[in-house]
């Protein structure tokens, strides 16, 4: 993971008080809209979406650049 204070992203999405199981299949159309190295900023203020997020990325094979509580920065996986 990166510690760069700022990345650039091409999208953001602020999922509120969503649950991970609520936003994992928009997530995965919203990064899918991504061209291939893409960057989203998620922002989420549910408790377990550090570990749901990374699980996810690991499984997907998307990258997680940085976590910082709320924002998350996932760069979609090359094709």
């Amino acid at each position: 993971m990166l510690d760069d204070e700022k990345l650039a992203y091409e999208d953001e999405w602020d999922t509120g008080d969503l649950e991970c199981g609520e936003l994992l299949l928009p997530l995965r159309r919203r990064v899918e809209a991504l061209k291939a190295g893409g960057v989203i900023r998620l922002i989420t203020r549910n408790a377990s979406a550090a570990i749901d997020l990374r699980a996810w990325c690991r499984v997907t094979g998307h990258r997680m650049l940085k976590m910082d509580p709320p924002d998350f920065y996932i760069q979609r996986k090359e094709d």
